[in-house]
């Protein structure tokens, strides 16, 4: 590109810029004419200074378009994977985590939802999709901080908008915990061999209790040793969360395998109501007559006085029951198919799962107890539920419904989240690892709720997915340095979540 001086008929001199395009001579600029000598000089002064600064990316005539394109695009610095930044932004603030000023404690949250893996593999996907350049040993150091630091704080933030969005009170909690296991094999003071709720009854483990609100929304967790008891781990967290906000006593919600008389002696003495799930055909032979007595029609339910202070209700539901038979069917085939290889003793007969149904005849003979197995028939369909509250039978079993939420916490922990496996083996490290996975999942639930609220029919999953694909794009001018930067939004349902969030 040069600046060119061209005379006219009418005796002035043209001053033009020209460019070179595929081997001919444009017109890129007209500067201006004149037939004084010193005007003529000032314009080429003109010239040389827009090629200068706009470097022919300005008033390019049509026909140039591809060399534009091609300018631009020798002037990336930068692509970066913007939209989970853009949309995970606005759901952290909106909760209030933005109060943490540390941008690594942001951005392990963020890739424990979009990319969870080994902190050297976070390294690696921060660098190459977000243009971010943490060391490993960052990220450990700043484990050890939040560990020190924030461990209470982001439980605290999380409890403030679960209280807000649930209207402004806690009444019911829901408590379950889960096991997460190590592939190590030595034990320490943390992980423990014990009962392994994914199988792993052979691996170093730590229990995870968690209990959270209406709707699967999270309040507080704790860790324990790998062989605690799971019916001694609700008592400790539901007392520390209560204390811990000065609350009342709210009704506590948990399954069958928490329900102990120690379990009711220490709620009933602190002034909790509770629902619990209850195995019936453990009752006593009196309780069990008056349930087989009732003889429920599909949907029905009753409410029993029970133990003193205590009563049950029981339902009844044809779908239960189809499934409670296939399941009995199931463990008779495969004890059917144990005896047949020789594959069972005298050490198989116990009452765990389907083996009550062995029995032994005669002095070494094993065969299947088919009056056991008819026997458990009467009980297909049948759930119990026992209370203290004052709630009315359809509240009971309704408010015990709401468990499966918390069960889908742990699944989303464990599939989207995947908080295990854990590589670290300090016990500090592995509680700030557990931190960051209880924030990604109450951003995870936020997510989840406002778009259920804006009615975007859109899972998390696929709303992350969608805002993976939006990009950003940096461009350095060559002529003044001058960085600009564009968000790029390819599609109608990138769009539409740009819109939708805000950004």
């Amino acid at each position: 590109m040069f600046v060119r001086k061209k005379s006219n008929k009418s005796g002035k001199i043209s001053v033009q810029v020209i460019d070179k395009v595929r081997g001919s001579y444009k017109v890129a600029k007209t500067i201006g004419s004149s037939s004084n000598p010193a005007e003529v000089e000032e314009f080429v002064s003109l010239g040389e200074e827009w090629i200068k600064n706009y470097k022919g990316l300005i008033d390019i005539p049509f026909n140039s378009e591809e060399q534009v394109a091609e300018s631009v695009l020798e002037s990336v610095e930068n692509i970066t994977v913007s939209g989970t930044e853009l949309l995970l932004n606005k759901i952290f603030n909106d909760i209030g985590f933005n109060i943490i000023k540390d941008d690594i404690f942001k951005w392990l949250v963020y890739s424990r939802i979009c990319f969870p893996a080994s902190k050297l593999k976070t390294c690696d996907y921060l660098l190459t999709y977000h243009g971010l350049d943490f060391h490993v040993q960052d990220l450990y150091r700043y484990m050890d901080k939040l560990y020190n630091n924030y461990k209470e704080i982001v439980q605290l933030i999380s409890f403030d908008h679960t209280k807000k969005i649930l209207g402004g009170s806690i009444n019911i909690v829901f408590y379950d915990c889960t096991t997460l296991y190590f592939e190590v094999d030595q034990e320490d003071d943390l992980r423990k061999t014990g009962f392994s709720k994914e199988g792993k009854h052979q691996n170093p483990q730590i229990v995870l209790g968690l209990l959270v609100g209406l709707d699967g929304y999270p309040l507080a967790y704790e860790i324990f040793e790998g062989n605690k008891f799971e019916g001694h781990t609700m008592i400790p967290v539901i007392e520390t969360f209560r204390k811990k906000y000065n609350l009342p006593a709210p009704i506590v919600v948990a399954d069958s395998g928490l329900l102990s008389k120690s379990n009711i002696k220490e709620l009933l003495d602190n002034g909790y109501e509770f629902i619990f799930g209850a195995r019936l055909k453990s009752s006593g032979t009196n309780q069990k007559s008056k349930v087989l007595a009732l003889e429920l029609e599909n949907g029905e339910s009753f409410s029993l006085d029970w133990e003193e202070n205590l009563r049950m209700v029981v339902s009844y539901s044809e779908k239960r029951a189809k499934k409670d038979k296939i399941n009995r069917e199931k463990g008779l085939k495969k004890l059917e198919k144990q005896l047949n290889t020789g594959k069972l003793n005298k050490t198989h007969i116990n009452n765990r799962g389907y083996n009550k149904y062995l029995k032994m005849e005669g002095e070494i003979k094993i065969a299947l107890d088919m009056e056991k197995f008819e026997q458990d028939g009467q009980w297909d369909g049948l759930k119990g539920y026992i209370t203290n509250t004052k709630l009315d039978k359809e509240q009971v079993i309704e408010n015990y419904n709401n468990l499966w939420k918390i069960e889908k916490a742990f699944r989303i922990t464990k599939n989207d989240i995947k908080v295990r496996p854990i590589y670290h083996y300090k016990q500090r490290r592995i509680e700030a690892h557990i931190s960051i996975a209880f924030v990604a999942y109450k951003v995870y639930k936020e997510l989840e709720r406002q778009l259920n609220e804006k009615e975007a029919n859109l899972s998390p999953q696929k709303a992350i997915e969608i805002a993976k694909g939006i990009y950003t794009v940096e461009i350095q001018l060559k002529s003044t340095g001058k960085k600009l930067r564009k968000t790029l939004f390819l599609n109608e349902s990138q769009r539409k979540m740009a819109k939708m969030f805000g950004f």
